[in-house]
């Protein structure tokens, strides 16, 4: 139990403090440890308070070259102890994507800063869950790192919310996640961005895979060049400019208009929609219809489907004479003589499960 507890508890990387005066200015007030000045920028690029168009998000995550963000932002009351702040945000980095967890522990910072006016008490609490899992406060609340368990984050999502805005095409989302390609997600309100990209790598159940995610990327140099380091990926951005930038994704999602494109070239190499995709749209579709069913429920279906997939293409495969694990050659999938379309899917889906011969 120490053990697990210790590791569950090294996930925290810092604890950083934004604040906004009154007059107008934003400033990186204080951070333990330290932190390099890129992550800086970009944490104050990501928080609200320096957005132009002043509407406050009270919570946003992302990640940027492996590293989770979290940040909390509150309006400061006339009763708080900071005379001279009107808004600040809490910033939490961590090695784990765990949005409800770091949210929750956010809030408390928060109300602890409200009412102390200074970082020393955020510090002892941060430290105190850093080492203990645990932060107990009578007036702010207490916090139990292992209350939240990764698992709960991956199904926190709704994917029958997706499929009641994408039906069929909701395969397209499936087949890209599953070839590992670039997905953009659109919508002016980060929420909408984040509520969605969230869900997408449950469809992949199989992988439990969220280091694709990006949720929340800005059109700055930097990230995009940390973003096409990146295999396959999903990236949600709030700016509409993405729209024009095709060398960013394999699929675009424009969820403010529940509108899908899939970029020609990705299309003609291996996003072919064939009877297979029907197939398995349909399978999506008639799971997330049943009202009888839970979102995990939802998944646990389509997860199944992708099970039955792999477990099929890996009876193609042969076994090498050096005692490598079976691999599939393009010559052994042609002699099943699948449609071009199907064909196509399934040769790039063992270049994605890494089960082809080279």
């Amino acid at each position: 139990m120490a053990a697990a507890e210790t590791a569950d508890t090294q996930l925290m990387l810092g604890v950083g403090l934004i604040e906004k005066d009154t007059n107008g200015e934003v400033l990186w007030v204080w951070c333990y440890p330290s932190t390099t000045a890129a992550l800086r920028n970009l944490l104050l690029r990501k928080c609200c308070l320096t957005d132009e168009n002043k509407l406050l998000h009270p919570f946003v995550f992302g990640q940027y070259r492996r590293t989770w963000f979290y940040i909390t932002t509150v309006e400061v009351p006339d009763s708080s102890v900071l005379k001279k702040v009107t808004h600040f945000s809490i910033v939490l980095t961590a090695k784990d994507f765990n949005p409800e967890k770091y949210a929750a522990f956010t809030r408390i910072l928060c109300r602890m800063y409200l009412k102390h006016g200074s970082p020393v008490k955020m510090m002892e609490s941060y430290i105190a869950v850093l080492t203990k899992g645990i932060c107990q406060s009578e007036e702010n609340g207490s916090f139990l790192s292992k209350d939240f368990d990764a698992r709960k984050a991956y199904l926190a999502g709704s994917i029958k919310d997706i499929v009641s805005q994408f039906g069929m095409e909701t395969v397209i989302l499936y087949t890209a996640l599953m070839l590992k390609k670039r997905i953009v997600v659109f919508h002016p309100r980060i929420e909408a961005v984040q509520e969605f990209t969230r869900t997408l790598p449950a469809l992949v159940w199989h992988r439990q895979d969220w280091a694709t995610l990006h949720s929340y990327v800005h059109l700055n140099s930097d990230e995009l060049e940390a973003l096409q380091m990146c295999t396959g990926y999903i990236a949600g951005f709030v700016d509409s400019e993405v729209s024009n930038r095709p060398d960013l994704y394999d699929v675009f999602v424009n969820l403010a208009d529940s509108e899908i494109t899939v970029a020609p070239l990705a299309k003609a190499e291996a996003m072919t929609m064939g009877k297979l995709h029907k197939e398995i749209g349909q399978l999506i579709v008639q799971a997330a219809e049943d009202p009888e069913k839970s979102d995990s429920q939802v998944i646990k279906d389509i997860s199944l489907k992708t099970r039955e997939l792999l477990t099929n293409l890996a009876s193609f495969a042969e076994v090498s004479d050096d005692g490598e694990k079976p691999a599939l050659s393009f010559e052994a999938l042609k002699q099943k003589r699948f449609p071009p379309a199907t064909e196509n899917f399934l040769y790039h889906l063992a270049a994605a499960e890494h089960m082809l011969k080279i």
